[in-house]
């Protein structure tokens, strides 16, 4: 390991990379503890855990996302999950909506500048309007526990809203999201791995050390009487781990081969004998990125229940969509079905692989080059990924499943909850491919290097 991690940082180029990405990632968690003007923050933490209550409750899981932002309130309380819903519907609109899939196909780059910029703007919108809600919720906090808000910031109103103290949250929280957005991006493009994916990971990863507290409290180890945590419910969470963890891997890297032969071709002046491939299908095409936007997809609309409906028809829609409600399950197993199948089908294009093959002379034995090779690749994946998106959703669900039946405290079944660890290990298994294909590449152009230096 030692020698591997050498030979990452003997690359100059890789080493830059990653001292940008940890920079990054360093920026966004100074922000974690920034809290909003106004705000006593250490207050809101210790309010947040009695509003909570112990069972489970959807602020929890986004405190998690958001690496415990959230209940500090603080300038990225909202995390990345706005410019995520965002993101969603851009996609959904483009898929829907034929002008725009003609027009980015016509002109790929312009496409997709326009895309960002669309996703940018609602990215502010749904960011603001959250801000509201998470400064009603504050209001509503502060009215029964005084002291959460400076008075003075309280004092300015207008028809009888404390306008001052909505403007502060507004602008803060939602400069937090697009500086997120911004970083994010910035990773992406100059760092390693997928920007977004990472500042989710790294706000998960940051509740690791919480999470061995509470279990050791609950274990009770400076005592002998019996604790609120069995050693039993320790041993299936660390198999949940484990089992979560393999399979995670098995099913990322898991791939169907289909066969390919080439006939035999002219090149140049000679005929070259017809060769053997193969095509790799990957079980799950889209990763983890079906769970990341179902969980954004389900957490959004119920955040908005749960700051806007405080006791009302709304606030019962909140707690229908809460982590652990048999509606949230449901939802969320079909929410990573419909994802899985929606990324696939945007991602991978059989049309096309297809008419390579023919152009190149390739083709599967038993199958004709053209449609029939079209409608094989498609029929295909189809239902490698009906596989693959079973198996996710079962992942994701069956650990809080399991954690709700052994009664274990919310804040530590959510770490090792099927969400959690389904994003963690995906995400470090797909910016570690990239750091892999960065050095081959390097080590590709080092071999040219060589050669062209040995011919002059």
């Amino acid at each position: 390991m030692i020698s591997g991690l050498m030979r990452i940082f003997s690359v100059v180029e890789l080493r830059k990379k990653i001292a940008f990405t940890l920079l990054m990632l360093v920026i966004c968690r100074i922000g974690a503890y920034v809290p909003v003007p106004g705000i006593n923050g250490d207050l809101a933490v210790e309010l947040f855990r009695k509003a909570t209550g112990g069972s489970q409750n959807l602020f929890q899981l986004m405190d998690v996302f958001s690496g415990g932002a959230f209940a500090q309130m603080t300038v990225i309380a909202l995390g990345v999950m706005p410019y995520i819903s965002s993101s969603i519907m851009m996609q959904i609109a483009t898929a829907v909506i034929p002008s725009l899939q003609r027009e980015i196909k016509e002109n790929p780059d312009a496409g997709r500048r326009k895309l960002g910029k669309w996703t940018r703007s609602l990215t502010v919108l749904l960011s603001s309007f959250q801000a509201i809600l998470f400064a009603r919720f504050a209001l509503s906090l502060n009215a029964s526990h005084p002291g959460i808000i400076v008075s003075q910031i309280l004092t300015p109103t207008l028809f009888g809203l404390p306008w001052l103290f909505y403007l502060i949250v507004i602008f803060t929280m939602t400069a937090g999201t697009m500086l997120l957005m911004w970083i994010g991006e910035q990773i992406s493009e100059r760092g390693v791995g997928n920007g977004i994916s990472l500042i989710i990971t790294i706000g998960i990863l940051s509740s690791l050390p919480s999470t061995i507290g509470a279990i050791g409290r609950k274990l009770n180890l400076d005592s002998q009487e019996a604790g609120q945590l069995s050693f039993a419910s320790v041993l299936v969470l660390l198999a949940l781990f484990v089992f979560i963890v393999v399979g995670t891997i098995l099913i990322i890297q898991g791939q169907r081969k289909i066969p390919l032969q080439y006939a035999r071709r002219v090149v140049g002046r000679r005929e070259v004998q017809g060769g053997r491939a193969y095509i790799p299908l990957k079980v799950n095409y889209a990763g983890v990125i079906p769970v990341i936007f179902a969980s954004t997809a389900l957490m959004f609309p119920a955040t908005i229940a749960q700051l806007a409906g405080q006791g009302s028809w709304i606030g019962s829609i909140g707690k229908w969509l809460a982590p652990g409600s048999g509606v949230h399950s449901v939802l969320f197993v079909l929410l990573i079905i419909f994802f899985t199948y929606f990324w696939t089908a945007t991602q991978f294009h059989p049309e096309q692989i297809a008419s390579d093959m023919k152009k190149n002379g390739a083709f599967i034995p038993g199958i004709r080059q053209g449609r029939p090779t079209h409608e094989f690749l498609e029929s295909t994946m189809g239902r490698i990924t009906f596989a693959g998106a079973i198996f996710l959703a079962s992942i994701a669900v069956l650990p809080s499943i399991i954690g709700k039946l052994l009664q274990i405290d919310p804040s530590i079944s959510y770490f090792f909850g099927g969400t959690s660890l389904l994003i963690l290990v995906g995400v470090v298994l797909d910016t570690s491919k990239q750091i892999e294909s960065h050095m081959l590449m390097k080590r590709y152009e080092g071999f040219m290097k060589k050669g062209k230096s040995r011919r002059r």
